[in-house]
């Protein structure tokens, strides 16, 4: 025990600086013991309060600010990739593109308090062509603020958390098994909870070849665009003839205006077509009985080159 805590108070900013810094880069490191424990450290005067809070949020900026390149790079793909990892990946498109929309570039200052949120929030203001001098103030405002809560959490419950972690010393391989086992347990849920999720939206989708076939036909067809405003104005390809209506509008009622006598085909950009989907059963749940997601969505329409347009129609 001594040894562990005579080389962790040697090596403290290092460790801490490359702990927060594997976190944020999107690695498997829980970030917030270590800032608990720097600061219960820096209650025992083993480190600097001052210095712990400034090395957690230096280490958090560099791992944002590649983020932020790669999302003003490579656009969409890198924040669909991102929420197609997610524990979560039906929700965290919309989620994050929502608190944009709300909030603007202030979203990032509590973006890091927010689990999942704080792994796309960056590379969707790259995408978003946010000013880089206004993501690096908002961010390092949001780095500080997330790095001195934890921080001061810990020195302030010192004495609290170090029967914790001399118990965690002593447990060894049998604490590290068990939190294992934990992790394992929480993402087994989560997959369970996201196959029934995908078992409850199944309902006929219609590929994109037949869409554009039918299209091309002069067969009366509604096809409406499911995307946030956000994600429109990063990529304003469109089907051609479509009207965007976002997800959140139809789901609070604003679907009277739809027809019932024709196919209505709804497309996003989520995996699985998940909200095109919901939306779907929610419309024919409304009367709208022809509703049908598009397979693939938006993506799969551009990959086998079809056509589009970059006009904007509003609903």
């Amino acid at each position: 025990m001594d040894d562990i805590l005579s080389f962790t108070v040697q090596h403290g900013y290092a460790i801490l600086f490359a702990w927060i810094l594997l976190d944020q880069l999107g690695l498997p490191v829980p970030a917030i013991p270590a800032l608990l424990g720097a600061g219960a450290l820096a209650r025992s005067g083993e480190l600097d309060l001052a210095g712990v809070i400034l090395v957690a949020t230096a280490a958090c900026l560099p791992a944002d600010l590649l983020w932020y390149e790669i999302g003003r790079r490579r656009g969409a793909a890198v924040l669909r990739f991102l929420c197609r990892i997610s524990l979560e990946p039906d929700s965290c498109v919309r989620s994050t593109e929502s608190i944009f929309a709300r909030h603007g570039a202030r979203a990032l200052v509590g973006a890091k308090f927010v689990p999942g949120f704080q792994t796309v929030a960056p590379p969707l203001a790259g995408l978003l062509r946010m000013g880089l001098p206004r993501f690096v103030a908002f961010d390092a405002a949001g780095a500080l603020a997330w790095s001195a809560a934890f921080v001061l959490v810990g020195y302030l419950l010192r004495d609290q958390l170090e029967p914790v972690a001399r118990l965690a010393v002593q447990l060894g391989g049998g604490l590290a098994a068990l939190l294992g086992g934990g992790l394992g347990l929480f993402v087994l849920a989560k997959f369970v909870q996201r196959q029934r999720f995908l078992r409850s939206i199944e309902i006929s989708r219609i590929g994109p070849r037949e869409l554009e076939r039918r299209l091309a036909a002069g067969e009366p067809i509604e096809v409406i665009d499911l995307r946030h405003a956000i994600d429109l104005e990063a990529d304003p390809r469109m089907l051609p003839g479509a009207r965007r209506i976002s997800a959140e509008e139809l789901e609070q009622g604003h679907a009277d205006d739809l027809p019932r006598d024709r196919d209505v085909v709804l497309y996003c950009r989520c995996p699985n077509e998940a909200s095109s989907a919901r939306v779907a059963l929610l419309l024919r749940r409304r009367g709208v009985t022809r509703a049908r997601p598009l397979e693939g969505g938006l993506d799969a329409w551009i990959e086998l080159g079809l056509p589009v347009s970059g006009a904007v129609s509003g609903s």
